[in-house]
């Protein structure tokens, strides 16, 4: 489950891609294929959430992992680098970066 708090011992994959829209859905089906068959199965994965924007240019990907390490490993294992590379292919442009959450808020 996708955890959101400031003391959370986790860390956030926030990837956002930049793709044509013509090719939005095969880079999130592409996406939501990995998680299922890979990325879930590997140590430390937590959560992952796909989302597509409305105009159709991006996508991003909101992961969570129980350490940086986990996700460092989770990029050097052959069949996650596989994936990699394929939603680089469908992609103009991406931007992959661990983030820590700073603050919540809530009404």
């Amino acid at each position: 489950m996708t955890t959101i708090s400031t003391d959370a011992p986790i860390a956030t994959l926030i990837n956002v891609f930049t793709v044509q829209p013509d090719r939005q859905r095969e880079l999130t089906d592409l996406l939501t294929r990995a998680t299922e068959e890979v990325m879930q199965h590997l140590p430390g994965f937590i959560s992952a959430n796909i989302h597509a924007s409305t105009d159709g240019g991006k996508v991003v990907n909101y992961a969570q992992w129980r350490s940086a390490d986990d996700f460092h490993a989770m990029l050097e294992n052959p069949e996650a680098q596989k994936h990699v590379r394929q939603a680089a292919e469908v992609a103009e442009r991406y931007e992959p970066h661990l983030y820590t959450v700073e603050s919540t808020h809530q009404r």
